[in-house]
């Protein structure tokens, strides 16, 4: 956790609060320690950029969460349309 804390310039105690969230989960080493993913890593720096920008927290993650899933439904909705098309 303090690894990836220090990448994205925050407090462990920023991730914990983005684990608490449950904007991300990160898994956990044998040691019980948290492995953040590459993607659960650009969430939280999505996340500290809002909270940056002057966004409570809850509502930086209830942002992020819309967002991905517009993202999630735009491509189903890509990928339907190149089925219907084929």
């Amino acid at each position: 956790m303090g690894r990836a804390a220090e990448m994205l310039g925050v407090t462990p105690a920023f991730l914990r609060s983005l684990d608490t969230a449950h904007l991300i989960v990160p898994q956990r080493s044998p040691g019980g320690h948290r492995r953040y993913s590459r993607y659960q890593l650009r969430l939280a720096q999505r996340a500290r950029d809002l909270v940056d920008e002057g966004t409570s927290l809850e509502s930086a993650c209830r942002i992020i969460i819309l967002e991905d899933q517009l993202a999630e439904a735009q491509r189903i909705n890509a990928q339907l349309r190149q089925d219907r098309d084929s």
